[in-house]
């Protein structure tokens, strides 16, 4: 642990001992303490939402002498994991890494160099902030709905879509239809005029052709309840409505409708730079392209089937949160929750929420959010609004043993259908059985 000298309230001599005061304040009980309290951040956000955090832990150390907060960035999680299977001793550790829960959070939280954020919030306490999403919602919560790690850089799926585009084409509507058969039929027209390279792209393959489809059409993804309740190992059955619309994928992929999936922020540039009319990614894209001077552009949710479902179902949140780890003296402990609960103040957490696209940490940086800031943003309003009300059966989570792995194979699945190797029904067959004996494997 590095030291930092400065002055704080007390006798000279006293060791430190870091008091939770209000909403993030670390003070001294008593004593000149000769040290900030370090603590580590590893992360993997990058660009825009990068530059948005490095400014925030800024002001968090300019606010207070106790706590420094330094922050290192890697290229993924897997770099993550890693560099954290190579410490040896406990105390070594950062205090705090980004991680997805991998769909399986309860293991994440048994992981012996992980403090669940429950252990953590329970001695250091975040006062008055309600969180935004439900605790029935599952994302970085345990079977019991206990917060296991702190869920900051959330996102959603949705469609954003470049109006000059929509203008340009005479389209009726400037918006993007969510029913599938009609946004088919904008996209030819948008084709037809001024967006014949990109009408449409993604970067998110798995989560709009699989695992959301089943939520915005009121499905579930996998059965037992999407894994949450019954016994044995749950199973995929991609029935009609899957092939039908994996089908549609590769025809509109066939007929220049859709650029295939293009990753690496290869999609979300062309959109930013005005290449492309519609865009299906996460919502943490949000706040880069509103810095995006050039970009005129408004965000709607993901397409439904009308024929399957009369009004279209929230997608099943995803991204990553701020995990403890375990091995760290009291006073580290407290200095990490410290900078948590200051991230979780209205003014902070409104500022991370407008300026990046997560959805907001807390209710009240929701509520803080003035109606301006939607202006010329579609339905973003409404679309985060729905996350404040306890999800359907078919929108709160799933759970699924080795899912990562699982993800990293129907990634592959689709790319094959979409290169034109595998009609849509074998290719979903083929995935459904490999799902099914990869669940539980080592």
């Amino acid at each position: 642990m590095s030291m930092k000298q400065h002055r704080l309230c007390g006798a000279p001599g006293a060791g430190r001992r870091l008091a939770w005061l209000g909403a993030g304040v670390l003070l001294c009980s008593s004593g000149v303490v000769s040290a900030a309290t370090d603590i580590q951040v590893w992360h993997t956000l990058s660009g825009h939402n990068q530059g948005v955090f490095e400014k925030l832990v800024k002001d968090f150390n300019r606010s207070q002498k106790d706590v420094d907060v330094r922050l290192k960035s890697y290229d993924s999680e897997t770099a993550i994991e890693s560099a954290l299977a190579g410490i040896k001793k406990a105390s070594d550790r950062p205090q705090l890494v980004q991680l997805d829960d991998d769909r399986t959070p309860d293991e994440m939280a048994k992981r012996k160099d992980i403090l669940p954020m429950y252990s953590l919030l329970a001695k250091h306490p975040i006062k008055n902030a309600k969180w935004f999403l439900s605790e029935k919602n599952t994302f970085a919560r345990d079977n019991s709905g206990r917060l296991v790690a702190f869920p900051y850089m959330v996102d959603v799926p949705v469609m954003f879509y470049n109006l000059s585009s929509f203008k340009k084409a005479g389209l009726q509507s400037t918006a993007p239809s969510r029913a599938w058969n009609e946004l088919q039929a904008q996209l030819v027209t948008l084709a037809n005029n001024g967006s014949r390279k990109c009408p449409l792209t993604s970067d998110q393959p798995v989560s709009i052709n699989l695992e959301n489809l089943a939520a915005v059409n009121n499905q579930l993804f996998v059965s037992n309840s999407n894994g949450l309740k019954g016994k044995g190992k749950p199973a995929f059955s991609f029935d009609v409505m899957y092939i039908r619309h994996l089908s549609m994928m590769i025809s509109w992929v066939r007929s220049e409708l859709m650029v295939k999936p293009e990753f690496d922020q290869v999609a979300t540039k062309r959109f930013a730079n005005n290449e492309c009319a519609v865009l299906m990614s996460t919502s943490s894209n949000l706040g880069w392209f509103r810095s995006t001077r050039v970009l005129d552009f408004a965000v709607t949710g993901l397409p439904y089937y009308p024929q399957v479902t009369s009004n279209p179902g929230n997608p099943f949140v995803g991204g990553s949160a701020l995990w403890a780890t375990s091995g760290h003296a009291k006073d580290s402990d407290a200095a990490s929750a410290a900078f948590l609960a200051w991230l979780a103040q209205p003014e902070q957490a409104a500022r991370w929420y407008q300026e990046t696209g997560y959805l907001p940490l807390t209710q009240q940086a929701f509520q803080q959010t003035d109606n301006s800031y939607y202006k010329n943003l579609g339905d973003w309003k409404n679309l985060v609004a729905a996350y404040e009300k306890s999800p359907s059966d078919s929108s709160r989570g799933f759970r699924i043993d080795n899912y990562p792995r699982i993800r990293a194979m129907f990634r592959d699945t689709l790319d094959n259908a979409l290169n034109g190797k595998e009609p849509a029904v074998t290719a979903l067959k083929t995935a459904a059985a490999q799902a099914s004996q990869l669940i539980g494997a080592k």
